[in-house]
């Protein structure tokens, strides 16, 4: 590995996100470390396993300078709780967590308290709720009937809610139910009310059986998990059709493949997989747990851009060190609970993945939507598990095999493997590490070309994706106005004065077909021990059968689950009637009753020249956007006074009742009176209500770091404002993540 030089090279970006979730404070809240003291304070505590397998304090010494380059370079980074945790109180260093639920009080009250445990020391957790019994099936201990497997997730999410990790990081969670259990239609539509499980990621468990009967149009049994017994029959299309028309309303439920993950299953002796964490790509038994760690792709490239080559020989250093990394994370993991450190120390599952795929990409001059690159991600994935599969053997003739490699698949009389850890691969989601190492995230497109960053005292930035700036500065069509365009639209696409060759690279998730998205996932799937994060966007027209023909394809390519998000389509309920399932009545916007005003709303008031005076607009937000709106018109009364409050009322309207103040914005600008007037240093406000429309732009470009409004109708992945800072959540990777602040929800 190259030294490191003077200072770390990160983006300003990441040392944001540093600074605000990652970096030591202290009692006071004072940042007290530097990023290089954070991978120091890692790299010392990790190495620290080696001695426990005979390694001498100077060997030790270099396995963590080792470490500290490798995480200092940004060509590996492993997974938050590692990040945040190593050297410091908690010493929990695990992000994937599978807990156990049985059908007893007593087992799920116990499972809400080691999720609130997990939850505050920085992990996720997944459960199958797929052995509670069905609503209103016997209780016989209270001669009562059950309320069923939904009316407890609600219980999780709450008590979910309830707990930030360790002020860090927001509790996630898996639901996962398997599609013949006799509650399956309860919950294919748990999340149809976007107020109910926050918390919770949700996917039905399907089975081959159940698919083929799907395709087939055939019934299927449900079976009652008290009993074990046939308690009713539903057409198997019928049920995917709710399923998929569910997805297309609000994203929830995905899919996970339950018989394709437990094929793989390396260890089938212990039980059966019935769940994965919170954004599926990590199949766990229960109590079993696993670390993560990326591989960043882009810094696996060399040559010209656009004409760059994967450095295999790189490649495979960096493998195998992070192979040695991940490894010994295990003996230094303080784990919450007695049960888990059993079974994680038992099989040693690491899953080990890659971020910067895009970029890697971007850099051979290959478009992400095309065979190639399909080709790209199978070489890749494959040459890092093979040499991964290297690295855990040597670790095993070094320290022994995983203690119950006895029984599991790779204990084969003819052809044994002796592996030190019972899984290697996974590609998980990257959310805050890319930013920190300044790539895209895991294997998706890019999520835009440009946004729009503010920074000090309202200062507005256009921040140009730094490969394409370079391509376009030396193609000699980069100018400011390109880029203040394309931090409007996100997209090359509809651009002028770019290449067609160009945009064809530069291609962001919306400009890639559903299709492909599915296709990549496929390509990283085939050489994945565990499985894969992956969204697949759709434009917000898609339509139902357009989801339905992508789970399909999912199935057929061999794909172990399947995640998608339509544009939009938690902000407005379109109300349609599928093929063989009449949706729930929603209220439509006209029918919504506006929703309650906080005690506390926060905001901005900016002063506007118009040509009836200086107007004051302010404009409050709650968590969930854009409130209310005041319009006053300072010593002007009359009709310019009464005119402007009614206008600013039914502006508030609009925005307690759900609609987006980008359709406000679009109906107001541009309207224009008989007294135009001009802001300081330029800018002509038309009227009034042109003012309203530029005071709201300003306020969305000011409060959530970049420009989400298209008037000419296309859409970049908005998924509703961050939390944390009020920016742009976008779906990726099975996880709603704000690349301004580093806010993530999986």
């Amino acid at each position: 590995m190259a030294n490191i030089t003077d200072g770390l090279q990160l983006t300003d970006s990441a040392r944001k996100v540093l600074e605000r979730r990652y970096l030591k404070r202290d009692t006071d809240g004072r940042v007290i470390e530097t990023p290089a003291d954070m991978f120091r304070r890692v790299a010392h505590n990790i190495a620290q396993a080696e001695a426990r397998y005979g390694a001498t304090a100077e060997q030790v010494t270099a396995t963590e300078q080792e470490f500290y380059e490798l995480m200092a370079n940004l060509e590996f980074l492993p997974n938050s709780p590692t990040l945040m945790n190593a050297g410091r109180e908690f010493q929990q260093l695990s992000a994937c967590f599978v807990l156990p639920i049985e059908d007893s009080m007593e087992s799920i009250f116990e499972a809400v308290k080691n999720t609130a445990m997990i939850h505050k020391s920085g992990g996720g957790t997944g459960f199958s709720f797929s052995r509670l019994r069905p609503a209103d099936d016997i209780v016989s201990s209270t001669k009562g009937v059950s309320s069923g497997p939904v009316s407890f997730m609600v219980v999780f999410d709450a008590a979910t809610e309830a707990i930030k990790q360790g002020g860090t990081r927001r509790g996630a969670n898996m639901a996962v139910l398997r599609v013949d259990h006799p509650d399956i239609l309860s919950f294919i539509e748990a999340k149809r009310d976007l107020t109910r499980l926050q918390n919770f990621n949700i996917s039905v468990g399907v089975t081959e059986e159940f698919f083929r009967a799907a395709q087939e149009g055939r019934d299927y049994d449900l079976i009652n998990p008290r009993t074990g017994k046939p308690s009713g029959r539903l057409n198997a299309r019928e049920v995917f059709d709710r399923i998929v028309q569910a997805a297309w309303e609000s994203g929830d439920p995905g899919l996970l493949f339950l018989d394709r993950m437990n094929a793989d299953n390396p260890t089938p002796q212990l039980g059966e997989i019935e769940s994965t964490n919170p954004c599926g790509e990590q199949p766990l038994l229960p109590y079993e747990s696993c670390n993560l760690g990326s591989i960043n792709l882009a810094k696996m490239a060399r040559g010209p851009l656009l004409e760059a080559e994967i450095d295999w020989e790189k490649l495979a250093r960096t493998v195998h060190l992070a192979v040695r990394f991940l490894d010994d994370v295990i003996d230094m993991n303080r784990l919450p609970l007695p049960q888990i450190e059993e079974m994680t120390r038992g099989n040693r599952k690491i899953g080990l993945g890659v971020m910067g795929f895009a970029d890697l990409l971007i850099m051979m001059g290959i478009p992400y939507d095309s065979q190639e690159a399909a080709g790209v991600a199978e070489t890749t994935m494959g040459f890092i598990r093979e040499e991964a599969r290297k690295a855990s053997q040597a670790l095993a003739r070094e320290r022994g095999v995983f203690p119950n490699w006895k029984g599991s698949i790779y204990d084969d009389p003819e052809h044994p493997l002796e592996l030190r850890n019972a899984t290697l691969t996974t590609v998980a989601p990257t959310g805050t590490i890319s930013i920190i190492a300044g790539t895209s995230s895991g294997i998706e497109p890019l999520f835009a070309i440009a946004f729009t960053r503010t920074v000090m005292e309202g200062t507005q930035l256009v921040e140009v994706n730094p490969l394409f700036e370079q391509v376009a500065r030396a193609g000699g069509f980069y100018t400011p106005e390109l880029a203040r365009e394309l931090a409007a639209r996100g997209s090359l696409h509809d651009v002028s004065g770019v290449p067609e060759s160009i945009k064809r690279v530069f291609a962001t998730a919306h400009d890639v077909a559903p299709e492909w998205h599915v296709r990549i996932q496929a390509a990283f799937q085939k050489y994945t021990d565990n499985a894969v994060s992956k969204t697949v966007n759709f434009p917000h027209e898609a339509t139902v059968e357009d989801v339905a023909w992508v789970y399909g394809l999912a199935y057929d390519l061999g794909c172990k689950g399947i995640t998608i998000y339509r544009d939009g389509c938690r902000d407005n309920q379109v109300l349609t009637t599928g093929k063989t399932y009449q949706a729930k009545q929603e209220p439509t916007a006209l029918q919504r009753e506006p929703r309650e005003r906080p005690q506390e709303v926060h905001g901005v008031t900016r002063a506007m020249n118009t040509g009836c005076g200086k107007l004051y607009i302010t404009i409050n937000r709650d968590d969930r956007g854009p409130f209310e709106v005041f319009g006053n018109m300072g010593k002007a009364g009359g009709c310019a006074a009464s005119q402007t409050e009614a206008l600013a009322r039914l502006i508030s309207l609009c925005f307690r009742t759900g609609i987006g103040a980008e359709h406000v914005i679009k109906q107001l600008k541009g309207i224009s009176c008989h007294l135009p007037s001009w802001e300081p240093g330029g800018g002509r406000i038309l009227s009034c209500a042109d003012a309203f429309a530029q005071a709201m732009e300003h306020a969305l470009l000011s409060d959530k770091g970049q420009l989400s409004i298209d008037f000419n109708g296309s859409s970049f992945g908005h998924a509703g404002a961050c939390p944390e800072c009020g920016g742009h959540l976008v779906a990726e990777e099975g996880c709603k993540k704000c690349h301004n602040c580093g806010y993530s929800q999986c």
